[in-house]
């Protein structure tokens, strides 16, 4: 946590920024940790708190847009290829499309909240090619409510030194 504070105090928006998108493409950041600092921020002054919010949620939106177009572009035939070596076999992926098909907009949105789970629908949604008009309203409702929430909680508990 301490070269993410170095980070952000040194380069501001541009490592918030950064950070997000390449933790929800799927680098090992602690997201919601990130988020929470980022409020602690906000709270004392490092950071603005609109402009936080704003950056973060644009952060993570551009994550999650590439998270969709390498499932839609590379997603199927990977699965396909070596899916069976992590249990993705067609039976299953089959199960996993009429899923997405029926509950993939709200998971979206819920998914933001769930450590790892907002990584796979993003890459689920592109691999069963749901639109991007309704993927991109649902993902940008789901970035949008958790920066939101993670940044608020981190400025309200300001008190506490990470």
């Amino acid at each position: 946590m301490e070269l993410v504070e170095h980070l952000i105090t040194h380069y501001g928006y541009i490592a918030v920024f950064l950070m997000l998108t390449l933790g929800i493409v799927g680098l090992p950041i602690p997201d919601e940790v990130l988020m929470t600092l980022i409020g602690y921020f906000t709270h004392v002054g490092t950071l603005n708190y609109e402009l936080a919010i704003v950056i973060s949620f644009t952060g993570a939106l551009l994550g999650m847009m590439i998270s969709y177009l390498i499932g839609r572009k590379a997603g199927r035939p990977f699965i396909d290829k070596y899916g069976k070596w992590v249990g993705l076999k067609e039976k299953r992926m089959d199960k996993v499309e009429t899923w997405m098909k029926k509950y993939g907009p709200y998971s979206l949105i819920l998914g933001y909240f769930i450590p790892g789970v907002r990584h796979v629908t993003c890459y689920f949604s592109g691999i069963i090619r749901m639109s991007l008009k309704k993927y991109l309203l649902f993902v940008a409702i789901g970035a949008f409510l958790w920066c939101f929430v993670f940044i608020t909680i981190g400025r309200i508990a300001g008190v506490i030194r990470f």
